[in-house]
């Protein structure tokens, strides 16, 4: 049993923040927000009919996008109430409730390694600090020789940039490419936000 990630308590505390978090992106979406950035940058990354696991699908947003798009999508997400939403909204994909600390795809028929993974909206910063290195070695596990993760958070969220790719070095991650936004802006030392492209080392 791996420590409760911070969403996890959250929902604990409060039942309704899941659902709540539902109709902010519900909300969101009928004023006209962009809210598939992430996934135009990934699917950028690839070949048509790629194989991509979303890492903390949430709603399925990214991963929604990715599949109408016509790539075979995995989602994984600890909430199920967020699972569910997603399952919903965008059938094309395969949703699956689970433990990024202890992501086994191949335990759930999905054997093959992905072109890629995508973990967006901040996910890492939710996740426990004892278990970083193990989730970041669990997509490592999860990814081909020649894939690559695309993983954006925030600063100021209790994980330093320098911290996040010291982690990601000794689960087995090289960066590829480092970026300050999904719209492919460079990273710079004073940037407020990482969007980090790792290949396998």
């Amino acid at each position: 049993m791996t420590e409760p990630s911070m969403w996890t308590r959250l929902t604990e505390e409060n039942p309704e923040h899941s659902a709540a978090y539902i109709q902010r992106f519900r909300d969101l979406a009928e004023a006209g927000h962009d809210l598939v950035g992430e996934a135009r940058l990934v699917d950028a990354m690839l070949p048509r009919r790629a194989r991509v696991l979303d890492a903390g699908s949430g709603t399925g947003r990214i991963g929604g996008f990715l599949a109408a798009a016509g790539h075979q999508v995995v989602g994984v997400d600890g909430d199920p109430v967020l699972v569910a939403e997603a399952r919903e909204q965008h059938p094309a994909a395969r949703w699956l409730v689970g433990d990024l600390a202890e992501l086994d795809l191949p335990a759930a028929g999905e054997a093959e390694p992905f072109d890629a993974i995508v973990c967006a909206g901040n996910v890492v910063t939710f996740l426990a600090e004892s278990t970083r290195v193990e989730v970041l070695r669990r997509m490592r596990a999860h990814v081909s020789r020649e894939g690559r993760v695309a993983i954006g958070f925030g600063a100021g969220r209790g994980y330093e940039f320098d911290q996040f790719l010291a982690d990601a070095r000794t689960a087995g991650w090289e960066p590829d490419l480092l970026l300050s936004t999904w719209d492919l802006r460079p990273f710079s030392p004073d940037s407020d936000f990482l969007v980090a492209l790792l290949r396998p080392a």
